[in-house]
């Protein structure tokens, strides 16, 4: 019996991964389909499209992909630390009446839908933070991040912010995961040699850790490239290659960009949005790849194989 059952979780779990790859594979060439037509089509034709303001279709993604990379990059920056720190908190600080609470209620922070985070980026977020882009622009103005701010605070920064939070959520748990799964030998270990709390966490937890924060980050990354609703509520759209931060109308992502055109499309601007969409499909294959080689290296040191 024990062998017919472990013969039956082999095959539905095999069939699970091929239709994993069957559903992978049959996005890509629907994008690939559909994309084709804008790809192959005249430059005159492409520029018939009313939004449509460029030379050819690779000038019109980049700026579109640069914007793209650039909020979620820097929503990584600034959720990355926080995450890791908050999971650090509930897995060897917090008391532990406190810890399921807390993880808890960071978990709830995953549930939220984007369009309330949306709302909540334009309506309260932007009016907060704005003396704080005022002062920056006041006295770090000399430096083209912190330039030419105009208020509201529609812009790439305010817009990152709100993706950190979103993707908060997710690196947090599976950072806190992992460091909940640190071997209890190497703990008491380090204690046992008079190793403070901090000292526990350097040498034990983190080494143990860091291929388990980098998947984290990279889940967190895949999020913040696919976001849609809430940039696009919040962001005043712009296709500049722009360093600008502070700035209005300088940067769209690919994801808002084609949800603010797509109603009104049809013909080869439909193929237009689409191979956009390809190019971002592309993006998010290659970081997930870039991050399976990194913790395949990292995990050679960290302790957790």
């Amino acid at each position: 019996m024990n062998l017919l059952a472990a013969r039956w979780f082999e095959f539905v779990a095999t069939g699970a991964g091929i239709i994993i790859l069957v559903i992978l594979a049959a996005v890509a060439a629907f994008l690939i389909w559909e994309a084709t037509p804008a790809l192959t089509a005249d430059i005159s034709e492409l520029q018939k499209i009313s939004w449509f303001n460029a030379d050819s279709f690779l000038a019109f993604v980049a700026p579109l992909i640069f914007g793209t990379l650039l909020a979620s990059l820097l929503a990584l920056l600034v959720a990355v630390p926080l995450a890791v720190s908050i999971a650090l908190f509930i897995s060897h600080y917090a008391p532990r009446k406190f810890a399921g609470p807390l993880g808890y209620v960071i978990d709830l922070l995953a549930a939220i839908p984007s369009v309330v985070y949306g709302l909540w980026g334009a309506l309260w977020l932007a009016p907060v933070i704005d003396p704080v882009f005022r002062w920056l622009t006041s006295f770090l103005g000399f430096i083209p991040l912190f330039a030419d701010y105009q208020p509201p605070a529609k812009n790439i920064m305010t817009a990152s912010l709100v993706l950190a939070v979103m993707i908060l959520p997710i690196i947090t748990a599976v950072s806190r995961e992992v460091f909940l799964q640190t071997p209890r030998l190497h703990e008491e270990a380090a204690l046992a040699l008079g190793a403070t709390r901090w000292e526990l966490v350097r040498m034990a937890v983190f080494p143990f850790g860091r291929s388990g924060v980098i998947s984290a980050a990279m889940l967190g990354l895949g999020r913040a490239l696919g976001e849609t609703m809430a940039v696009l509520m919040i962001l005043s759209p712009g296709t500049l290659f722009s360093f600008f931060l502070l700035k209005p109308g300088q940067h769209q992502t690919i994801a808002a960009n084609i949800a603010s055109k797509f109603p009104e499309a049809s013909g080869v601007s439909v193929s237009v949005l689409i191979a956009t969409g390809l190019a971002l499909f592309v993006i998010t294959l290659l970081v997930n790849m870039a991050a399976r080689w990194i913790v395949s290296r990292r995990s050679d040191f960290s302790g957790a194989n």
